[in-house]
């Protein structure tokens, strides 16, 4: 078999020698089998009970060696699968990640061995199986969740969208990844808005443009308390510009009843983009509302094409919608209502519309309020 005939010389040889005679036949057989490309199913049935008598009776090294040389095999099955993933050892994970095929049953073996690593490599793999993935979604690991999260493959929806958006909540590292695929809702980010990047806390406000919201909570406190807009952004401006941060974290714990440590990290967060949801849940435009974002963002570098995307902002995204992510902030809303076909937005991106849709109409003032601050440069505000 295999180049080496006839069959029962291979059964000779393991039932008269020793171990180092069977670890020789052992890597020699599985060297042939690999050379020999696709073998035919009588080859591969007659080579699986060869190697199911050879590895258990080798030595250590020698099954490590002949499970490495049978993991680079063109065609296994599934028992032949079982004797790599028994003997690889230290390899096995890289073997996961780039085994061209892997039995339903393989994975579900391994699985069963309750190891995070194995099993984040299965979750990285680009063929898992429904079953495989109910398994996947049920272990207890961030790891897995990461292998998930970052696995475009799989398609999010049901059971394991909500699982996923939960897993986000408690994991920066899976909301940065969900953040980054085009086919996940960034608004369902929301309640991770924090622990998230620049670029993605942006998205996630991006995710809200054109679209209807559920009454928000929050909502209620906002109308409460009845801000006017022009004494609230003069109040900010000058907090703002003389850098009194933690008497803006004051403020806007009266105003919108979040906690402190939450209207903290408002204050303090200078790429603006947690300050814009506040100042539009409260109404403001965008001429008011770039006042207080020209004094609160970093000035660590030129800004005018961040608050160009803010001006931007202000004209897509609705009131309510920014007053239903602040109820997110609390924990008040279930954000998987957002999949709801009257949630989503209202502008879907088809083949037949290919031409984009026109950008909102610009304020002149407030282009020459950037054009200003992108020639004023890096300065201390305080």
């Amino acid at each position: 078999m295999l180049g080496f005939q006839p069959y029962e010389t291979f059964q000779l040889l393991i039932d008269g020698g020793g171990v180092d005679r069977t670890n020789t036949l052992l890597i020699a057989a599985c060297d042939a089998y690999v050379r020999r490309g696709k073998p035919t199913v009588p080859e591969m049935e007659q080579f699986e009970v060869l190697a199911a008598r050879l590895f258990p009776a080798a030595g250590p090294h020698a099954r490590a060696k002949g499970a490495a040389i049978l993991a680079r095999a063109e065609l296994l099955t599934p028992d032949l699968e079982s004797l790599v993933a028994a003997y690889l050892g230290d390899d096995l994970v890289a073997w996961l990640g780039t085994a061209e095929n892997l039995s339903e049953r393989t994975m579900l073996d391994l699985l069963s061995r309750q190891d995070a690593d194995v099993a984040a490599a299965l979750a990285a793999r680009p063929d898992p199986t429904n079953i495989v993935l109910a398994k996947l979604f049920q272990v207890n690991s961030r790891k897995v969740y990461r292998a998930l999260a970052a696995n475009t493959s799989i398609a999010l929806r049901g059971a394991y969208l909500s699982a996923l958006a939960r897993s986000a909540q408690m994991d920066h590292i899976v909301a940065e990844e969900l953040s980054t695929r085009a086919d996940f809702d960034a608004a369902l980010l929301a309640p991770a808005f924090f622990d998230l990047s620049d670029a993605a806390r942006l998205k996630v406000i991006r995710a809200f443009s054109s679209r209807e919201t559920p009454a928000a909570p929050i909502k209620r406190t906002i109308e409460q308390i009845s801000v006017a807009n022009a004494e609230l952004t003069k109040a900010l401006m000058k907090l703002f510009s003389e850098n009194r941060r933690p008497e803006v974290t004051r403020l806007f714990s009266q105003i919108t009843g979040l906690d402190e440590v939450r209207c903290g990290q408002i204050a303090h967060d200078t790429s603006g983009a947690a300050l814009f949801v506040v100042l539009r849940a409260f109404g403001c435009n965008a001429e008011d509302g770039l006042k207080v974002l020209i004094h609160a963002t970093s000035h660590d570098q030129d800004r005018s094409k961040a608050l160009a995307e803010f001006v931007t902002l202000f004209g897509t995204i609705p009131q309510d919608s920014m007053a239903y992510l602040m109820s997110a902030w609390r924990g008040e809303v279930n954000l998987l209502e957002l999949v709801r076909p009257e949630y989503q937005p209202f502008t879907q991106e088809s083949k037949r519309t290919p031409v984009a849709a026109p950008a909102p109409a610009r304020n002149p003032a407030i282009d020459q309020a950037i054009e200003a601050l992108a020639r004023i440069g890096t300065r201390r505000a305080g």
